[in-house]
C-alpha cells in the first residue's frame, strides 16, 4: 500500500528536505502533496486521502495551531495523523497540541532517521531505532 504524505510549511526548502527524508525511509510512498499554510492543507485534506501529515507551526494565512484546531473541529485529526515539525521547543505547546490529537512533535533541525522512526510508528511498523531528534 502506497502512502500519501502532506508536507505543510511556508518554506519551499523545508518542504523539499522533508520530502527527501520521507522518500529515504524506504516506505512505499504514493504521492507527496505540499501546502504553504494551514488553509491550503485543509483544502488538500478535503480533496485527497492523506495517510500522514508533517506540518510547521509558524506559517502565514493559517498557522499550524489554527490548522490543528480546524482539523479537530472537522474530525480530521482522527483520520489523518499529524506530526508537527518546528523550531518551537515549548513543552507546554507540545503538550497542548498532543492533547488535541497531534501524534508526534519533531524538532528542527531533524534527521532522516527521525522522520523514518516517526513514519514507522505512525504507519504501524516497528522501527529498529525509536529515537526522534
Amino acid at each position: 500500500m502506497a502512502y500519501n504524505i502532506l508536507i505543510v510549511d511556508d518554506s519551499a526548502i523545508v518542504r523539499k528536505v522533508v520530502g527527501r527524508a520521507v522518500r529515504m525511509t524506504g516506505e512505499d510512498i504514493g504521492e507527496i502533496f505540499e501546502a504553504t499554510n494551514g488553509r491550503e492543507a485543509i483544502d488538500i485534506l478535503d480533496a485527497q486521502w492523506i495517510d500522514l501529515m508533517f506540518a510547521d507551526l509558524n506559517m502565514p494565512v493559517m498557522n499550524g495551531v489554527e490548522m490543528v484546531e480546524e482539523m479537530e473541529r472537522q474530525g480530521k485529526l482522527k483520520e489523518t495523523p499529524v506530526v508537527i515539525v518546528s523550531t518551537d521547543r515549548s513543552e507546554m505547546r507540545m503538550r497542548e497540541l498532543k492533547a488535541r490529537g497531534v501524534r508526534e512533535y519533531l524538532n528542527k533541525p531533524f534527521t532522516p532517521e527521525g522522520i523514518r522512526d516517526i513514519m514507522s510508528r505512525l504507519l504501524g511498523k516497528t522501527p529498529e531505532n525509536t529515537t526522534t531528534d
